[in-house]
């Protein structure tokens, strides 16, 4: 069997309120009521660090992520402490990747400056669409003039690498209503666009309650093929599903992700995935949902939503969930030690994509004799110029990411 190799390390940081809860949102958010605990909040994800250490002894942590809820309802200040007390903790890479998620409802003068000061160097704006009406019906607290406020807020803080979150197939949309919405976002010169469409999750109003309009299934598909075709004209190359980047501005914590990386999950109803070359296994561990109960029991083993190892059984549907996803593909080189799986687990499933159609396999040379291997899925970065067979999904699959998955799930 090969050995399992623990890929790259992050960290994700769950803020849990918001100003308003989203009528589609099935995230772990939490309608703010009075005064927010902000400090009692910090100390809470210290502590829930301080136990999860021993899990990370020794590796380099190489993004951060601040997810919510509203992650700008936090002050500057309490996001600062944060980030010391996580820095005196865990080995930060130099210019490791620092991202906070912004509602520009809740964007102030002078916020940014201070985000900035902390060692925020990244922002996320979850815009959604410049449609004003469009914006009241899916419960946004801001309009389209305060998002744009809020973007060139940001710049004037110096920031340049932010993304913004647009959805299409709204109520009542348009393929042109659609476009505009991009044409808005691309004057804001943004360094990342994350377009997807909208979707009923159980648990939201909207799945209880679904709004008239919604385009079927093939307006949806036209929307989706005409809004790429516009993000490539504006150079940003797809890289993902629904991510879409300017060259050297793809989210390297979202990447991480979705190349089966490892990341600490802190905060309330935050989920962890870490991977032990000593124990050879890979655990998965979250933390409770609700803030009060959270804060309640952080830094004790009472604050476990659960925590198991994957069974091994299951680690090539978990591999694919995520690697499928992305356009570039994977190695079964890296497959190998991600898992810590022979290649011949999938082998299978994996002819059976290839042929359908869904996958298609290329062979790669990893970098030139005397030179530091430049792909990501090289898992000895030894430079020997060395051949890769990888392994990607077609446009076929791409369209069929879902089937490709199941495909892996194994009995």
């Amino acid at each position: 069997m090969p050995d399992l190799i623990p890929p790259p390390l992050a960290l994700y940081v769950h803020l849990p309120w918001c100003v308003r809860k989203c009528p589609y949102c099935d995230f772990n958010s939490h309608q703010a009521k009075g005064e927010l605990p902000f400090d009692a909040y910090i100390d809470a994800l210290v502590r829930d660090l301080d136990q999860d250490l021993p899990l990370v002894w020794g590796r380099v942590v190489h993004s951060v992520f601040f997810g919510g809820g509203t992650p700008s309802l936090f002050p500057a200040e309490a996001i600062d402490r944060f980030l010391q007390q996580a820095s005196a903790r865990l080995r930060f890479a130099p210019n490791a990747e620092i991202t906070l998620e912004t509602n520009p409802g809740t964007a102030e003068h002078g916020r940014f400056d201070g985000y900035r000061a902390a060692g925020v160097n990244r922002l996320s704006f979850g815009i959604q669409t410049f449609d004003d009406a469009a914006l009241r019906q899916l419960g946004r607290i801001h309009d389209s003039t305060e998002a744009e406020r809020a973007v060139k807020m940001a710049q004037d803080a110096g920031f340049d690498n932010f993304n913004i979150d647009l959805m299409y197939a709204l109520p009542g949309q348009t393929l042109a209503a659609a476009a505009h919405d991009l044409e808005r976002a691309f004057a804001l010169q943004p360094a990342h666009v994350s377009h997807y469409q909208l979707t009923l999750e159980p648990n939201t109003v909207f799945f209880a309650r679904p709004p008239q309009g919604i385009p079927d299934e093939d307006s949806a598909w036209d929307m989706q093929e005409h809004c790429q075709a516009l993000l490539a004209d504006a150079g940003f190359a797809q890289y993902e599903v629904s991510a879409y980047a300017r060259p050297g501005r793809q989210s390297a914590h979202n990447l991480n992700y979705w190349r089966f990386g490892d990341y600490l999950g802190i905060g309330a109803g935050a989920h962890g995935k870490i991977s032990s070359g000593a124990t050879q296994d890979v655990l998965r561990r979250w933390k409770l949902k609700h803030p009060a109960a959270y804060m309640d029991a952080a830094g004790t083993p009472a604050s476990f939503g659960g925590d198991e190892s994957i069974a091994p059984a299951r680690l090539p549907f978990e591999y694919m969930l995520n690697l499928l996803r992305l356009h570039e593909g994977f190695s079964l080189r890296d497959f190998q030690s991600r898992t810590g799986l022979d290649a011949s687990a999938i082998e299978a499933p994996l002819q059976q994509a290839l042929e359908r159609g869904w996958l298609e396999r290329i062979s790669v040379a990893h970098g030139a004799a005397g030179h530091a291997c430049a792909d990501p899925h090289c898992a000895s970065g030894a430079g020997s110029g060395h051949i890769d067979d990888l392994l990607r999904p077609t446009e076929l699959g791409r369209r069929f990411t879902n089937d490709v998955v199941e495909l892996f799930l194994g009995e």
